[in-house]
């Protein structure tokens, strides 16, 4: 809502916030155990289910989907949340570019940007693909999220270890084209945000993989997030 405005602004199911919300809601009933949470959750996960059987629209599936199915599914255990997770898994791995290497963010700019698009928020997104490949699903998303945290670790950063929010690569060559920004100040600054998913996505990844390249990148994307 804006400051000077009166009506709440809303957002639909194809919104890359709307899997928050319901993860707020499971939390509070983790925590309070009060059935109320509990329905509310319920409902408005469900809403979200078209994501799972869907075309990808873009990358966001991860924070769309383990948010409000995956914390519901570590709660409840309901086996329709854990089918649905898989399934989701499955529409984010069509994004997969293995000449690139990475998952395409934002199939709606290809045209726009002529060439395949990474941003960085797509870190995020990665543990929903580890979580599948534990729990049914394919070795092949494991593997899509390995690789796709080693080409943006070796393309989407800078000299001293701050990131480009956007990386474009030749859809066909797979070669980097150049990194810009999409939301930050400018192609050359550290957005902070994008930051703050690198801080979390090469953590993630180094708990999944225990590989000791993502934690030592880890700390090296962090220390340039604090010292700035």
């Amino acid at each position: 809502i804006s400051n000077d405005k009166t009506n709440w602004k809303y957002i639909d199911y194809k919104d890359w916030c709307s899997g928050f919300w319901p993860g707020i809601l499971w939390m509070n009933y983790e925590y309070s155990h009060d059935p109320v949470f509990k329905k509310e959750a319920e409902k408005f996960t469900q809403q979200l289910y078209p994501l799972s059987v869907n075309p990808a629209y873009d990358h966001d599936l991860g924070f769309q989907m383990f948010c409000s199915y995956g914390n519901g599914y570590r709660l409840i255990k309901d086996s329709l949340y854990k089918k649905t997770l898989l399934a989701t898994a499955d529409t984010l791995a069509t994004l997969f570019n293995p000449k690139v290497g990475t998952i395409l963010s934002w199939p709606r700019e290809v045209k726009k940007f002529g060439a395949h698009n990474t941003i960085m928020d797509n870190m995020m997104n990665l543990e929903l693909l580890f979580w599948a490949s534990k729990n049914g699903g394919s070795k092949r998303l494991y593997d899509i999220a390995v690789q796709h945290a080693i080409t943006t670790m070796n393309n989407h950063f800078r000299k001293d270890y701050s990131g480009y929010h956007v990386v474009l690569y030749d859809t066909i060559t797979g070669k980097k084209i150049k990194g810009i920004t999409h939301q930050g100040y400018s192609d050359s600054s550290m957005w902070a945000r994008g930051q703050s998913w690198a801080i979390y996505g090469f953590t993630m990844v180094y708990r999944e993989t225990k590989d000791p390249k993502f934690l030592g990148f880890a700390q090296k994307v962090t220390d340039v997030y604090l010292k700035n």
